[in-house]
């Protein structure tokens, strides 16, 4: 019966690929010295997961041969049962204990790890009427448990529900640059196009004398006064991993050349200030 289960849930969840997620080699250092994943990577698991569990694995079974024909290098794939010690974010109830199949690297000596009593976060979603299951959101979306990626986890978690969450990025509206009655002095807008069609607006003041000031506003109102989003945010994230690298053309399509080079360099300076959201 135990292998039976084990066939029928392989089959079913290898439709999500193990390769979509940054890897855990990507992570850093934390002051700590745990190793925690950087946010944006943390963000990529709780956007797409509506189900993420703090667990520990009770028992784990491997699963080898066609089943597990598709497991990426240097990793192998298990069936597990994991007991459920906190539910940090779920559509509905869960029971105690569930079962998913995820695909973990080897140890350092190239040898297939021990899961039992490993406390882990599995970011997954739920299993159409199978209610003890859950499918991982890629078969490698869990990770070893640690005070402080639970911490980041959760923090996600509770922006990503907020009632005024900023929602994703999906291109650029309009942009134009009114120059100012002084040399060098002149504030760029910049429209920010959304998967919910709520507004977000960038704005770059330039004043003589002056460092440039950007700042970043939700809502029908551009407040100048908002400032840049905090770095490992959700807004901060919203725009650093989703704006485009340039400025399209046909945003400053009723722009005169000199505004619309000030407009572009006003934007590349918003980019570089947010920086790298994987870097």
């Amino acid at each position: 019966m135990f292998r039976t289960r084990i066939v029928l849930l392989s089959a079913a969840f290898c439709a999500a690929s193990p390769h979509m997620l940054t890897p855990v080699a990507a992570q850093r250092i934390a002051e700590s010295g745990v190793v925690v994943p950087r946010y944006a990577e943390v963000a990529d698991l709780v956007l797409g997961s509506p189900v993420v569990v703090d667990g520990q694995i009770r028992s784990a079974a491997r699963i080898k041969g066609a089943e597990a024909a598709d497991v990426a290098p240097g990793h192998v794939r298990y069936y597990v049962e994991a007991d459920v010690l906190a539910l940090i974010r779920a559509g509905s109830p869960m029971p105690a204990r569930i079962g998913y199949v995820v695909d973990v690297p080897l140890d350092a000596r190239g040898r297939a790890p021990r899961l039992n009593k490993r406390r882990v976060l599995a970011f997954a979603r739920p299993v159409a009427g199978r209610p003890t299951m859950v499918q991982l959101t890629t078969l490698d979306s869990q990770r070893d448990w640690s005070a402080e990626l639970d911490a980041m986890v959760r923090r996600i978690v509770r922006e990503v529900v907020a009632p005024d969450a900023p929602p994703a990025v999906t291109g650029l509206g309009n942009a134009f640059h009114v120059p100012g009655t002084l040399p060098g002095e002149g504030e760029t807008q910049i429209f920010v196009q959304t998967a919910t069609g709520d507004p977000i607006s960038l704005s770059i003041l330039r004043r003589p004398g002056q460092d440039r000031r950007w700042s970043v506003s939700l809502g029908e109102i551009v407040d100048e006064g908002a400032g840049p989003p905090p770095r490992d945010t959700l807004l901060w994230y919203r725009l650093a991993c989703g704006l485009p690298r340039t400025l399209p053309a046909e945003s400053l399509s009723a722009e005169d050349p000199e505004n619309a080079r000030v407009a572009r360099e006003d934007y590349r300076f918003v980019l570089d200030q947010l920086g790298n959201c994987r870097g």
